[in-house]
């Protein structure tokens, strides 16, 4: 029986590819896309990586904002426009904020962005440079103008992602508390907001747990809705003799108070083991930001960052995912 996708749409489509019969099942919950990576690193003139990114479907195709360093090394975030999700224009230049506030601070940098429609618009949430990591928030109507909001944390936080719908009367967010540097610890936190202006309601969701995700964890995508649960893909860290190890997997939250974990999987989904997963800038990371889901057949696709340097797209299927976690949590 396919899990019920409660916050979606159609999504007829969604960027695709069948299981390849070289895929086993029993081994793999998602496959790899065969023309992996989509986004090569030096798809605008002064990138030197393009990874980290995200996607939603927008108009009769797709758009996206997307973490392009440039060969000065240089973090911040571009706008991009796609027709069939693999296949993409982004700009050469970063994007450029109308402030909502004139005394709003300016950004050292901005990297690692995801995007959620709600309501009548798209936000956009991002690790933003003041004085250290915070949380920076935005949004667009149109992938055109893009509005600056205040931040809805203070320094030092990482890894947000809002959820698409008010849980009650509120926004809804989770996200990663750090340090300045590459955090010895790392728990996920929700926070709640009548106006995403002022945040509380903190609530502890999840902590590392050993193996694959014993260093630390960040929500990856914005939260799915289904009728089991809000389904989370996150990241784990794993500190090996040859540095970190990036992998994710899934969690499933309850519907109305999402820090409580109802199940989470033990191992992982995907972990680097291609060659540009496993070389780039950053080597042997597998970083997931962005989520696309058809409502009517369960498929979703996941855009992730390969070692730091270009963008990979992995396919699933919905209630696969969400009965896998069930069955392999902790």
């Amino acid at each position: 029986m396919r899990s019920i996708i409660v916050n979606g749409s159609s999504l007829p489509n969604i960027p695709w590819e069948d299981r390849p019969p070289s895929s086993d099942p029993e081994k793999e919950l998602m496959w790899r896309y065969s023309a992996n990576p989509i986004i090569p690193r030096n798809l605008t003139v002064r990138s030197n990586s393009i990874f980290n990114s995200a996607v939603v479907p927008f108009k009769d195709g797709f758009a996206g904002v997307f973490r392009c360093d440039d060969t000065a090394r240089n973090m911040n975030i571009h706008a991009g426009r796609s027709k069939d999700g693999i296949n993409w224009k982004i700009e050469d230049d970063p994007i450029r904020f109308i402030k909502t506030d004139p005394e709003l601070p300016d950004s050292d940098y901005k990297y690692d962005p995801r995007v959620i429609f709600i309501e009548d618009r798209y936000y956009i949430i991002w690790c933003n440079g003041y004085h250290g990591p915070c949380l920076g928030l935005g949004y667009t109507f149109d992938f055109e103008k893009f509005y600056q909001m205040e931040s809805p944390s203070m320094i030092y936080n990482r890894n947000g992602a809002l959820f698409p719908r008010k849980i009650g009367k509120n926004y809804a967010m989770l996200s990663r508390p750090s340090d300045s540097g590459h955090t010895p610890f790392g728990d996920i936190f929700y926070s709640e907001s009548p106006d995403l202006l002022y945040w509380g309601k903190h609530r502890h969701v999840m902590a590392p747990a050993g193996g694959w995700q014993s260093t630390k964890i960040g929500a990856g995508p914005c939260p799915i809705e289904t009728a089991e649960g809000w389904l989370l893909f996150y990241h784990g860290v794993l500190t090996s003799c040859n540095g970190f190890v990036y992998s994710f997997s899934a969690a499933l939250l309850d519907l109305e108070k999402p820090w409580k974990v109802l199940a989470r999987a033990n191992p992982y989904i995907i972990n680097p083991r291609e060659l540009y997963e496993l070389a780039g800038d950053v080597p042997n990371v597998t970083f997931p930001c962005a989520a696309l889901v058809d409502k009517d057949t369960g498929r979703v696709a996941i855009y992730y960052g390969c070692a730091d340097t270009v963008t990979g797209l992995v396919f699933g299927k919905i209630d696969e995912i969400v009965n896998w976690v069930k069955t392999n949590k902790m």
